[in-house]
Protein backbone atom coordinates (compact mmCIF):
# COMPACT_ATOMS: atom_id res chain seq x y z
CA UNK A 1 0.00 0.00 0.00
CA UNK A 2 1.31 3.44 -0.93
CA UNK A 3 -0.35 5.69 1.61
CA UNK A 4 -1.81 5.67 5.12
CA UNK A 5 -3.64 8.79 6.29
CA UNK A 6 -4.06 9.06 10.07
CA UNK A 7 -6.64 11.48 11.49
CA UNK A 8 -7.06 11.83 15.27
CA UNK A 9 -10.28 13.60 16.22
CA UNK A 10 -12.48 14.72 19.07
CA UNK A 11 -16.02 15.91 18.35
CA UNK A 12 -15.49 16.82 14.70
CA UNK A 13 -18.70 15.35 13.21
CA UNK A 14 -19.46 18.44 11.12
CA UNK A 15 -16.13 18.43 9.29
CA UNK A 16 -15.66 14.68 8.68
CA UNK A 17 -17.76 14.27 5.49
CA UNK A 18 -16.03 17.16 3.71
CA UNK A 19 -12.60 16.07 4.92
CA UNK A 20 -13.13 12.51 3.69
CA UNK A 21 -14.42 13.68 0.30
CA UNK A 22 -11.40 15.92 -0.26
CA UNK A 23 -8.94 13.18 0.77
CA UNK A 24 -10.68 10.64 -1.46
CA UNK A 25 -10.67 13.01 -4.45
CA UNK A 26 -6.92 13.64 -4.05
CA UNK A 27 -6.02 9.96 -3.66
CA UNK A 28 -8.14 8.82 -6.60
CA UNK A 29 -6.78 11.58 -8.80
CA UNK A 30 -3.23 10.41 -8.02
CA UNK A 31 -4.19 6.71 -8.29
CA UNK A 32 -2.89 5.94 -4.82
CA UNK A 33 -3.58 2.71 -2.99
CA UNK A 34 -4.50 4.09 0.41
CA UNK A 35 -6.21 3.73 3.75
CA UNK A 36 -7.73 6.39 6.01
CA UNK A 37 -7.52 5.66 9.73
CA UNK A 38 -9.81 7.79 11.89
CA UNK A 39 -9.02 7.65 15.61
CA UNK A 40 -11.99 8.80 17.69
CA UNK A 41 -10.49 10.06 20.93
CA UNK A 42 -13.63 9.74 23.05
CA UNK A 43 -16.01 11.93 21.04
CA UNK A 44 -19.48 12.61 22.49
CA UNK A 45 -21.06 13.78 19.22
CA UNK A 46 -21.90 11.82 16.04
CA UNK A 47 -18.28 11.41 14.93
CA UNK A 48 -18.13 7.62 15.37
CA UNK A 49 -21.48 7.16 13.63
CA UNK A 50 -20.21 9.09 10.60
CA UNK A 51 -16.97 7.05 10.52
CA UNK A 52 -19.01 3.84 10.68
CA UNK A 53 -21.25 4.96 7.81
CA UNK A 54 -18.26 5.92 5.66
CA UNK A 55 -16.61 2.55 6.29
CA UNK A 56 -19.71 0.72 5.02
CA UNK A 57 -19.40 2.39 1.60
CA UNK A 58 -15.63 2.75 1.41
CA UNK A 59 -13.41 -0.12 2.61
CA UNK A 60 -10.42 2.25 2.68
CA UNK A 61 -11.95 3.85 5.77
CA UNK A 62 -10.81 2.32 9.05
CA UNK A 63 -11.61 3.39 12.58
CA UNK A 64 -10.28 3.14 16.11
CA UNK A 65 -12.48 4.29 18.97
CA UNK A 66 -11.11 5.02 22.42
CA UNK A 67 -13.19 4.24 25.51
CA UNK A 68 -12.64 7.83 26.66
CA UNK A 69 -10.57 10.89 25.82
CA UNK A 70 -6.88 9.97 26.21
CA UNK A 71 -5.26 12.66 24.09
CA UNK A 72 -3.79 13.19 20.65
CA UNK A 73 -0.51 11.42 21.40
CA UNK A 74 -2.26 8.19 22.34
CA UNK A 75 -4.48 8.46 19.26
CA UNK A 76 -1.47 8.77 16.97
CA UNK A 77 0.36 5.95 18.73
CA UNK A 78 -2.59 3.57 18.33
CA UNK A 79 -2.88 4.34 14.61
CA UNK A 80 0.87 4.14 13.93
CA UNK A 81 0.88 0.53 15.14
CA UNK A 82 -1.64 -0.46 12.46
CA UNK A 83 -0.60 1.54 9.38
CA UNK A 84 0.15 -0.39 6.20
CA UNK A 85 1.25 2.40 3.85
CA UNK A 86 4.84 3.04 2.79
CA UNK A 87 4.20 6.73 3.54
CA UNK A 88 2.13 7.87 6.51
CA UNK A 89 0.38 11.26 6.52
CA UNK A 90 -1.13 12.76 9.67
CA UNK A 91 -3.57 15.65 9.68
CA UNK A 92 -6.13 17.21 11.99
CA UNK A 93 -9.84 16.72 11.40
CA UNK A 94 -10.90 20.36 11.71
CA UNK A 95 -10.27 21.26 8.02
CA UNK A 96 -7.47 23.65 8.94
CA UNK A 97 -5.09 21.25 7.17
CA UNK A 98 -5.41 20.90 3.39
CA UNK A 99 -5.64 17.35 1.97
CA UNK A 100 -4.52 18.83 -1.35
CA UNK A 101 -1.00 18.96 0.13
CA UNK A 102 -0.79 15.16 0.33
CA UNK A 103 0.85 14.53 -3.10
CA UNK A 104 3.63 17.08 -2.51
CA UNK A 105 4.35 15.73 0.98
CA UNK A 106 4.45 12.16 -0.32
CA UNK A 107 6.87 13.10 -3.12
CA UNK A 108 9.27 14.62 -0.61
CA UNK A 109 9.38 11.30 1.26
CA UNK A 110 9.51 8.98 -1.77
CA UNK A 111 11.57 10.99 -4.25
CA UNK A 112 13.70 13.23 -2.04
CA UNK A 113 14.34 10.63 0.65
CA UNK A 114 13.24 12.50 3.75
CA UNK A 115 12.31 10.62 6.92
CA UNK A 116 9.89 13.29 8.13
CA UNK A 117 8.34 16.32 6.45
CA UNK A 118 6.52 18.70 8.78
CA UNK A 119 4.02 21.29 7.61
CA UNK A 120 4.73 24.95 8.31
CA UNK A 121 1.77 27.30 8.46
CA UNK A 122 3.77 30.44 7.82
CA UNK A 123 0.67 32.59 7.46
CA UNK A 124 -1.84 31.79 10.16
CA UNK A 125 -5.37 32.97 10.78
CA UNK A 126 -5.48 32.37 14.52
CA UNK A 127 -5.76 34.96 17.26
CA UNK A 128 -2.40 36.76 17.50
CA UNK A 129 -2.28 37.10 21.29
CA UNK A 130 -3.69 33.73 22.33
CA UNK A 131 -2.14 31.50 19.65
CA UNK A 132 0.33 33.11 17.25
CA UNK A 133 2.72 34.78 19.69
CA UNK A 134 2.75 31.92 22.23
CA UNK A 135 3.27 29.49 19.34
CA UNK A 136 6.27 31.44 18.05
CA UNK A 137 7.80 31.49 21.54
CA UNK A 138 7.15 27.78 21.97
CA UNK A 139 8.72 26.91 18.61
CA UNK A 140 11.77 29.08 19.33
CA UNK A 141 12.31 27.33 22.66
CA UNK A 142 11.85 23.90 21.07
CA UNK A 143 14.38 24.73 18.32
CA UNK A 144 16.92 26.03 20.81
CA UNK A 145 16.71 23.10 23.21
CA UNK A 146 16.30 20.25 20.71
CA UNK A 147 18.51 21.43 17.86
CA UNK A 148 15.79 20.51 15.32
CA UNK A 149 15.33 23.51 13.03
CA UNK A 150 11.60 23.67 12.33
CA UNK A 151 9.27 26.66 12.47
CA UNK A 152 6.11 24.75 13.45
CA UNK A 153 6.71 21.70 15.67
CA UNK A 154 3.05 21.22 16.59
CA UNK A 155 1.63 21.26 13.06
CA UNK A 156 -0.68 18.29 12.66
CA UNK A 157 0.08 17.93 8.95
CA UNK A 158 3.15 15.70 8.65
CA UNK A 159 4.49 12.96 6.36
CA UNK A 160 6.63 10.03 7.53
CA UNK A 161 8.45 7.08 6.13
CA UNK A 162 6.78 3.89 7.34
CA UNK A 163 9.87 2.83 9.31
CA UNK A 164 9.71 6.02 11.36
CA UNK A 165 6.19 5.61 12.75
CA UNK A 166 6.87 1.97 13.59
CA UNK A 167 9.74 2.81 15.93
CA UNK A 168 8.77 6.05 17.71
CA UNK A 169 6.78 5.89 20.94
CA UNK A 170 4.32 8.79 21.23
CA UNK A 171 2.77 9.11 24.68
CA UNK A 172 1.66 11.72 27.20
CA UNK A 173 1.53 14.98 25.25
CA UNK A 174 4.64 14.24 23.20
CA UNK A 175 2.88 14.72 19.85
CA UNK A 176 4.17 18.30 20.02
CA UNK A 177 7.72 16.99 19.86
CA UNK A 178 7.44 14.18 17.31
CA UNK A 179 10.31 15.67 15.21
CA UNK A 180 12.56 15.46 18.29
CA UNK A 181 11.48 11.87 18.99
CA UNK A 182 12.23 11.02 15.36
CA UNK A 183 15.69 12.60 15.60
CA UNK A 184 16.41 10.72 18.83
CA UNK A 185 15.75 7.43 17.03
CA UNK A 186 18.42 8.23 14.45
CA UNK A 187 16.22 9.52 11.60
CA UNK A 188 17.95 12.79 10.81
CA UNK A 189 16.56 13.67 7.37
CA UNK A 190 13.91 16.05 8.70
CA UNK A 191 12.57 19.07 6.85
CA UNK A 192 9.48 21.23 6.55
CA UNK A 193 7.16 22.40 3.80
CA UNK A 194 5.16 25.60 3.80
CA UNK A 195 1.46 24.76 3.75
CA UNK A 196 -1.71 26.91 3.68
CA UNK A 197 -3.89 27.52 6.71
CA UNK A 198 -7.47 28.59 7.20
CA UNK A 199 -9.66 29.46 10.15
CA UNK A 200 -11.68 26.72 11.80
CA UNK A 201 -14.98 26.25 9.94
CA UNK A 202 -16.88 24.15 12.48
CA UNK A 203 -16.86 23.60 16.22
CA UNK A 204 -14.32 25.05 18.59
CA UNK A 205 -10.66 24.54 19.36
CA UNK A 206 -9.79 21.76 21.81
CA UNK A 207 -6.66 23.54 23.04
CA UNK A 208 -6.77 25.89 26.02
CA UNK A 209 -4.20 28.18 27.59
CA UNK A 210 -2.97 25.35 29.84
CA UNK A 211 -1.42 23.64 26.79
CA UNK A 212 1.47 26.14 26.96
CA UNK A 213 2.28 25.18 30.55
CA UNK A 214 2.10 21.49 29.66
CA UNK A 215 4.09 22.16 26.51
CA UNK A 216 6.92 23.80 28.48
CA UNK A 217 7.05 20.92 30.98
CA UNK A 218 7.04 18.41 28.12
CA UNK A 219 9.88 20.34 26.50
CA UNK A 220 11.98 19.86 29.62
CA UNK A 221 11.11 16.16 29.54
CA UNK A 222 12.14 15.91 25.89
CA UNK A 223 15.42 17.71 26.63
CA UNK A 224 16.20 15.26 29.43
CA UNK A 225 15.12 12.23 27.43
CA UNK A 226 17.18 13.37 24.44
CA UNK A 227 20.37 13.59 26.46
CA UNK A 228 19.87 11.13 29.31
CA UNK A 229 16.78 9.04 28.50
CA UNK A 230 18.77 5.83 28.12
CA UNK A 231 21.46 6.71 30.66
CA UNK A 232 19.89 8.57 33.63
CA UNK A 233 22.87 7.67 35.82
CA UNK A 234 25.00 10.05 33.74
CA UNK A 235 22.76 12.92 34.90
CA UNK A 236 21.69 12.04 38.43
CA UNK A 237 24.87 10.13 39.22
CA UNK A 238 27.14 12.99 38.16
CA UNK A 239 25.25 15.65 40.11
CA UNK A 240 24.84 13.35 43.10
CA UNK A 241 28.52 12.43 43.19
CA UNK A 242 29.55 16.07 42.84
CA UNK A 243 27.28 17.16 45.71
CA UNK A 244 28.48 14.31 47.92
CA UNK A 245 32.15 15.16 47.32
CA UNK A 246 31.60 18.86 48.06
CA UNK A 247 29.69 17.99 51.25
CA UNK A 248 32.29 15.44 52.33
CA UNK A 249 35.23 17.82 51.75
CA UNK A 250 33.43 20.60 53.63
CA UNK A 251 32.79 18.27 56.58
CA UNK A 252 36.40 17.09 56.50
CA UNK A 253 37.65 20.65 56.49
CA UNK A 254 35.51 21.48 59.52
CA UNK A 255 36.76 18.40 61.37
CA UNK A 256 40.43 18.99 60.54
CA UNK A 257 40.17 22.67 61.49
CA UNK A 258 38.72 21.67 64.87
CA UNK A 259 41.48 19.12 65.49
CA UNK A 260 44.21 21.63 64.57
CA UNK A 261 42.77 24.20 66.99
CA UNK A 262 42.47 21.65 69.78
CA UNK A 263 46.05 20.45 69.16
CA UNK A 264 47.29 24.02 69.40
CA UNK A 265 45.06 24.68 72.41
CA UNK A 266 43.14 27.36 70.58
CA UNK A 267 39.54 27.84 71.74
CA UNK A 268 37.14 26.36 69.16
CA UNK A 269 33.37 25.98 69.11
CA UNK A 270 31.64 22.71 68.50
CA UNK A 271 31.52 21.57 64.86
CA UNK A 272 27.75 21.19 65.20
CA UNK A 273 27.48 24.89 66.08
CA UNK A 274 28.76 25.84 62.61
CA UNK A 275 25.96 26.27 59.97
CA UNK A 276 28.39 24.96 57.34
CA UNK A 277 28.24 21.55 59.02
CA UNK A 278 24.52 21.23 58.32
CA UNK A 279 24.90 22.51 54.77
CA UNK A 280 27.63 19.94 54.13
CA UNK A 281 25.57 17.16 55.74
CA UNK A 282 22.54 18.08 53.62
CA UNK A 283 24.64 18.03 50.44
CA UNK A 284 25.97 14.58 51.30
CA UNK A 285 22.46 13.24 51.91
CA UNK A 286 21.06 14.81 48.72
CA UNK A 287 24.04 13.57 46.73
CA UNK A 288 23.41 10.03 47.95
CA UNK A 289 19.69 10.27 47.08
CA UNK A 290 20.43 11.58 43.57
CA UNK A 291 22.90 8.77 43.00
CA UNK A 292 20.24 6.25 44.06
CA UNK A 293 17.73 7.98 41.75
CA UNK A 294 20.13 7.51 38.86
CA UNK A 295 20.58 3.85 39.70
CA UNK A 296 16.81 3.30 39.89
CA UNK A 297 16.41 5.17 36.60
CA UNK A 298 18.80 2.72 34.95
CA UNK A 299 16.69 -0.18 36.23
CA UNK A 300 13.48 1.44 34.93
CA UNK A 301 15.02 1.93 31.49
CA UNK A 302 15.83 -1.78 31.39
CA UNK A 303 12.26 -2.71 32.35
CA UNK A 304 10.63 -0.19 30.01
CA UNK A 305 10.30 -2.66 27.15
CA UNK A 306 7.51 -4.52 28.90
CA UNK A 307 5.31 -1.48 29.53
CA UNK A 308 1.62 -1.84 28.58
CA UNK A 309 -0.29 0.75 26.55
CA UNK A 310 -1.83 3.72 28.35
CA UNK A 311 -5.13 3.73 26.47
CA UNK A 312 -8.12 1.42 25.98
CA UNK A 313 -9.70 0.79 22.57
CA UNK A 314 -13.43 0.06 22.73
CA UNK A 315 -14.19 -0.56 19.03
CA UNK A 316 -12.51 -1.21 15.66
CA UNK A 317 -13.60 -0.78 12.08
CA UNK A 318 -11.83 -2.69 9.28
CA UNK A 319 -8.78 -3.22 11.49
CA UNK A 320 -6.92 -6.54 11.39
Amino acid sequence: MQLSIVIPLLNEAESLPELFTRIRNVCEKENYTYEIIFVDDGSTDESWKIISELSESFPQVKGIRFAKNYGKSQALNAAFKTTLGDVVITMDADLQDFPEEIPALRRMIVEEGYDLVSGWKKKRYDNVLTKNLPSKLFNWAAQTISGVKLHDFNNGLKAYRKEVVKIIDVHGDMHRYIPVLVKNEGFTKITEKEVPHQSRLYGKSKFGANRFVRGFLDLITVWFMSGFGTRPMHFFGFIGTLMFIIGFLSSAWLGISKLVKVWNKIPARLVTDDPLFYIALTMMILGTLLFIAGFLGELIVQLKRGKSEDYTISQHINMK
